[in-house]
């Protein structure tokens, strides 16, 4: 239906200038300011053009192609976007809290407007609300994944899935009570800074009536195009960080990230989400020569190989010995610690570097937002972080300080709406 207006008038055209229409002392002192502009403008051009050696124009800037920044991630499907979705440079997750009073019938308009605006921005696409267009022209890869906390799962009268609660206390935890829980999860990942935000900022408009800001926790990898496709991403230790996922796309990653495993039918297609925030040791960490590190750690840090390996991806030998008898990869290095026989003890690692301001004499506020994905959270991550919290070396450089899971639902058609089979 047209917003223009429905009267029948009509615009006139604008009558010709007379010919022996005189021109005003004021025309003759503007146009011929303008005129003096429009000619210094003209031989400042000029001027520029004939400064190269010789008086020769300057060559013309050549094209730079766009990379990144019209490349859209579709959103609707089996699987939410974000999960399998190749890491973007930058990421924001933020945890909401529901506000008292709002109910099934809430929520259900609640994800009918954020899977319209998300939809949207995904695609290089304006939100209906969106009050600065101009920003969402670059998706940049843009993918917004939401994920549900238990409380929210109880109000929209579903079943949630055993391992949808807070993690079992951990001897290194130092939980900090502003990084932990949540009803509502919103990861916003694109490969701009700028995108990021401005999603970020139109879906917490679309949430003022229904739910209020808990946390938000922003981080970031190796800008897009820095590096080659499917490079591991490297903590800010320097180490490689998330060599053992299972490769996206295959039987392995679909039975440890899409699997049934038990969960309610809801969450078909779904998946268990789990963000850490630890707390990294920058400081202390200098005091660490590379020796140490790397046997800390398990691996080299020039590309990640294991000690008894010469490529990242090589398999682990941890029965290898030194001349003197020693285990090469140490008993209590991380990668010892996070491995394990049972081939069904694995996640899907999709995390992200922090750095904030420091305080005090130290030089870093430093870590990672060790976010990861998988179809149970208590068969799968529980074990790992149990073996960790026992004896891992790198639990003297780091410390978690926030702890939060969530079920992501799965995707949904364009006719439907994320959630749409739990309400």
């Amino acid at each position: 239906m047209s917003s223009e207006p429905t009267n029948d008038r009509r615009e006139e055209p604008a009558p010709a200038a007379h010919p022996d229409r005189r021109l005003s002392r004021r025309h003759l002192l503007l146009g011929g300011a303008a005129a003096g502009v429009g000619a210094a403008g003209a031989i400042g051009v000029d001027l520029v053009a004939k400064a190269g050696l010789g008086g020769s124009a300057a060559p013309a800037v050549p094209a730079v192609a766009l990379v990144s920044g019209t490349e859209v991630v579709p959103f609707f499907g089996v699987h939410q976007a974000g999960v399998d979705t190749e890491p973007q440079s930058r990421a924001t997750f933020v945890a909401l809290n529901l506000l008292p009073g709002v109910d099934r019938a809430a929520l259900r308009r609640m994800m009918r407007i954020l899977t319209d605006d998300a939809a949207r921005l995904t695609q290089g696409e304006a939100a209906l609300a969106d009050s600065e267009p101009e920003l969402a022209v670059v998706p940049a890869r843009l993918t917004v994944t939401f994920g549900f906390g238990p409380d929210l799962v109880t109000v929209a009268g579903g079943a949630a899935p055993g391992w949808l609660r807070p993690l079992p206390a951990f001897t290194i935890d130092r939980l900090q009570p502003e990084w932990n829980d949540g009803d509502l999860l919103l990861q916003i990942a694109a490969d701009d800074p700028m995108t990021v935000a401005h999603a970020t900022r139109m879906l917490l408009k679309d949430l003022r009536s229904f739910a209020v800001v808990r946390w938000v926790q922003s981080g970031f990898r190796r800008a897009a195009g820095s590096e080659k496709p499917g490079a591991t991403m490297r903590n800010l230790f320097g180490q490689v960080d998330g060599t053992a996922n299972p490769a996206v796309g295959t039987a392995d990653f679909d039975a440890l990230v899409w699997g049934r495993a038990g969960n309610p039918g809801w969450l078909a297609g779904g998946t268990g989400f789990v963000l850490r925030r630890i707390s990294m040791n920058l400081d202390k960490w200098d005091g660490l020569d590379r020796s140490g590190r790397e046997s800390t750690m398990g691996r080299t840090l020039a590309n990640g190989a294991p000690l008894t390996g010469k490529r990242e991806r090589d398999e682990p030998d941890f029965e290898a010995t030194t001349a003197l008898g020693f285990p090469v990869i140490p008993e209590f290095s991380h990668l010892r610690r996070a491995r394990s026989e049972d081939r069904s003890q694995r996640i899907h690692r999709r995390g992200y570097n922090y750095d904030e301001a420091p305080s005090g004499t130290g030089v870093s506020n430093s870590g990672l937002l060790f976010a990861c994905f998988q179809t149970d959270v208590d068969a799968q991550f529980v074990p790992i972080q149990t073996r960790l919290d026992t004896l891992d070396l790198l639990n003297q450089w780091t410390t978690p300080i926030g702890s939060a899971v969530f079920a992501i639902p799965p995707g949904c058609a364009s006719d439907g709406y994320i959630g749409d089979t739990l309400f």
